[in-house]
């Protein structure tokens, strides 16, 4: 079955940087989009980050410049590279993929971004 689990969370201060990844099996992972998104305390569910099969890149405007989206197809894996973090950048985050028609979430991470 699908899954996608999520790593690499934690806290940093501001100006820092976090990694985050997001191993996936189950399916075919080269030829799926891959999406981060995430939820702040309180607030709703905001879309981060996408990448194409063919690795084509998009970013929400609040996060471009700062944070940049990867994968490694030979490891299954997405990366989130978020850089000059800013306390509001705390949020859980999640990676998801559409495949064969239905929606698929990790579990999400935590990113605590405070002095």
């Amino acid at each position: 079955q699908v899954q996608l689990v999520e790593s690499g969370g934690g806290l940093a201060q501001p100006g820092g940087s976090l990694r985050l990844s997001c191993a996936a099996s189950g399916f075919t992972f080269s030829s799926n989009a891959m999406s981060w998104a995430r939820q702040a305390p309180g607030k709703g569910l905001e879309w981060v980050s996408g990448i194409g099969s063919d690795s084509v890149t998009h970013y929400a405007e609040s996060v471009k410049g700062r944070f940049t989206i990867s994968r490694d197809n030979a490891k299954n894996t997405l990366y989130l590279q978020m850089n000059s973090l800013k306390a509001e950048d705390t949020a859980v985050y999640y990676c998801y993929a559409e495949v064969n028609d239905s929606w698929y979430w990790g579990q999400g991470a935590q990113v605590t971004v405070s002095s």
